[in-house]
């Protein structure tokens, strides 16, 4: 007969065989979630502090085996601090894996084009889940704009960082193949005039034509006459943004008045997108000095003052015309 107690042993082993493939199987399958869940692993919360997030989300319904999953696979002190998203059904195998590889959720802030870096700094300081606040705000036309991917915990100064230098790599990458007989003498030139080109047009099949307006008009000695300008020196001076320019505004004497002043202004007023800094290092091919809204969006230009002055009374009637 086979002593009872090998047949005590056993059992005992069919009992840890059959609970170990019940815990195999509660580990790799679908878990409690019906919908994406948030998880915000915080640094030093270590394994039981992850458990205890992962359960109070509803991402495992079994804490206890939980635990003991990651101690066997190993993984207990590899679990990474970020934001994660958690499918629903995901298991708790997958949860490891994810956070074991850090795979935190991907978030993303877009710069557009045109901004003020006053702008940019508000919309930095709104967006979600980054640390620290900005107070101070960047040179005008420091900052590339373009849609940035960040994860929870980021700085915000480290975001500005990123914008900054993106904008000097595209500057070192652009302004040596620059068309030759340019007026501008410096990289910051085609920003200030950039910067300018982007007030001027959303268009961007205009955005070359633009700029070979303003580059005629400065090989010309020529005033700019942008608009943008005057409204940027404005606003330095607390005029509130957005309003119509008067007779008085265009007289005013102010360093940014590029009716008065010949040349550039003194600064960038705005930061502008790489298509802008390509159209003004490459503009249009045309001697055409003047342009005027046409009332569909986009510009009439003109390469005489007289025709110019058509363009602009048809601007004109069609602003004076009843709306139907």
């Amino acid at each position: 007969m086979i002593p009872r107690v090998i047949i005590g042993l056993a059992a005992v082993a069919l009992i840890l065989v059959i609970a170990f493939a019940w815990a195999v199987n509660a580990f790799n399958r679908p878990g409690p979630l019906t919908a994406e869940t948030t998880v915000v692993i915080e640094p030093g919360d270590g394994l039981a502090g992850v458990t205890q997030r992962l359960a109070d989300a509803g991402v495992i319904s079994d804490p206890l085996l939980f635990r003991l999953g990651v101690q066997v696979l190993g993984d207990a002190r590899g679990l990474r601090a970020g934001e994660y998203a958690f499918g629903p059904g995901a298991s708790m195998r997958s949860v490891v894996a994810s956070l074991a590889a850090g795979r935190t959720l991907d978030r993303r802030l877009t710069i557009p084009e045109g901004l003020t870096s006053a702008a940019v700094v508000e919309l930095i300081n709104a967006a979600p889940a980054l640390s620290g606040t900005l107070a101070a705000v960047p040179a005008e036309g420091s900052l590339l704009p373009e849609t940035y991917h960040y994860s929870y915990g980021d700085s915000r100064a480290e975001l500005i960082a990123r914008m900054q230098a993106a904008m000097s790599r595209t500057l070192a990458e652009l302004w040596p193949k620059r068309d030759a007989g340019l007026p501008l003498v410096s990289a910051q030139q085609a920003v200030i005039l950039a910067s300018i080109v982007e007030k001027e047009t959303g268009i961007s099949a205009e955005r070359p034509r633009v700029a070979a307006v303003f580059i005629n008009r400065l090989k010309r000695g020529m005033p700019l006459q942008a608009d943008p300008t005057i409204a940027y020196g404005l606003a330095l001076e607390g005029a509130a943004p957005g309003r119509p320019l008067t007779r008085a505004d265009l007289a005013r004497r102010s360093p940014y008045n590029t009716y008065l002043r010949r040349g550039l202004p003194p600064g960038p007023i705005a930061n502008p997108g790489r298509a802008s800094l390509e159209a003004v290092l490459h503009p249009a091919d045309t001697d055409e000095l003047y342009f005027v809204a046409d009332g569909s969006g986009g510009h009439a230009f003109a390469r005489t003052l007289e025709e110019h002055n058509r363009n602009v009374a048809k601007w004109r009637r069609k602003q004076s015309a009843p709306t139907p």
